[in-house]
């Protein structure tokens, strides 16, 4: 009869390791469950066999699958997915590894494929789900680990992973309310932009015309706005090599740009955060949004059974505002 080996945990969430005899993996899960275990992983001992007796030495040996580590960054939707589908393995009382294995076969080449794999290597190492996961930090974040870890220690894993696949749902279609409300300001501001650009070159230019016929002498006013106009176009002067419309047509990008490399840098994310704050209607949003956020993530972390210290330190990490950030660590 096979033997094989397990990790579960107990009642009082703590890991339990040892070995149990079994026809098949299905039998040993359900007399760990009568011992009163949650098995989190079980697989079966792999017998050595010697040379003479097993008589195929020649035949070669599976090539072991190479580890693919770091995996990547992982779309939104794919991780809520997986998460669903982990929670309804793991309801289902699958051995956790062999959960993990499933779900790594059936993902595309990509990201999460290569992250699995990582995951399914340490795992059946030894390590526990939350370790393996904070081991790629790119789609595992801080918050997943955490909540994951929670539900190791409480025996609900299946319970928390729901938990966070709704989480998840909720965080992502908040973000595309926002996403939907700034697109008519941004594009009324894209489309004032090219009609004042398509003015500036085509227009002002006949007007320049009109008041040259008419031998006055133009206010200060009008004479800068044709300058722009003139500077636009790329009539400003002998010397001048680029039109001005080149530089307007940058300085979107140009800008965004910018924005990203001053907020990587230490004490620019901490002007930005301030900044944005203090910008009349989106200031506003900001506060809402950032709120929100800092609200249901407490929530989440609490009913997941997190420490409230704990819960709040990584809200105020994960709060995306250096100002509420700093006021979550004077709460802490």
């Amino acid at each position: 009869m096979p033997t094989f080996t397990y990790e579960a945990l107990n009642t009082t969430g703590k890991p339990q390791k040892g070995t149990i005899d079994a026809s098949s993996s299905d039998e040993a899960i359900q007399r760990i469950k009568a011992q009163g275990f949650f098995p989190t992983s079980v697989r079966e001992q792999k017998v050595k066999k010697s040379a003479a007796a097993s008589g195929d030495a020649a035949t070669p040996k599976k090539k072991k699958k190479r580890r693919k580590t770091g995996g990547g960054r992982v779309k939104v939707k794919q991780l809520t997915l997986f998460t669903r589908q982990l929670s309804t393995l793991q309801d289902a009382g699958l051995p956790l590894l062999r959960s993990l294995q499933i779900l790594e076969s059936q993902s595309k080449p990509g990201g999460l494929k290569n992250t699995l794999i990582t995951v399914c290597e340490e795992v059946e190492g030894g390590t526990s789900l939350s370790d393996s996961m904070g081991k790629c930090p790119k789609t595992f974040n801080k918050l997943y680990v955490k909540m994951v870890a929670a539900g190791e220690i409480g025996g609900v894993l299946d319970i928390i992973l729901q938990r966070l696949a709704e989480f998840m749902e909720k965080s992502e279609k908040l973000k595309r309310r926002i996403r939907g409300a700034m697109v008519y300001p941004i594009v009324v501001v894209a489309v004032a932009l090219v009609i004042l650009t398509f003015i500036m070159i085509f227009i002002i230019p006949k007007f320049e015309e009109i008041f040259t016929d008419f031998g006055v002498e133009l206010p200060a006013l009008t004479r800068g706005l044709i300058s722009t106009s003139r500077w636009a176009a790329g009539n400003a002067s002998p010397d001048q090599a680029v039109p001005g419309i080149i530089f307007i047509l940058a300085s979107p990008f140009v800008t965004v740009l910018s924005w990203k490399l001053i907020r990587k840098a230490g004490p620019g994310k901490a002007i930005t955060d301030i900044m944005l704050l203090w910008i009349p209607v989106l200031g506003n949003l900001i506060r809402k949004t950032t709120i929100a956020r800092f609200t249901r993530t407490l929530g989440t972390l609490i009913a997941a059974g997190v420490p409230i210290l704990e819960a709040i330190k990584i809200t105020g990490e994960t709060s995306g505002n250096y100002v509420y950030e700093k006021a979550l660590s004077k709460v802490h």
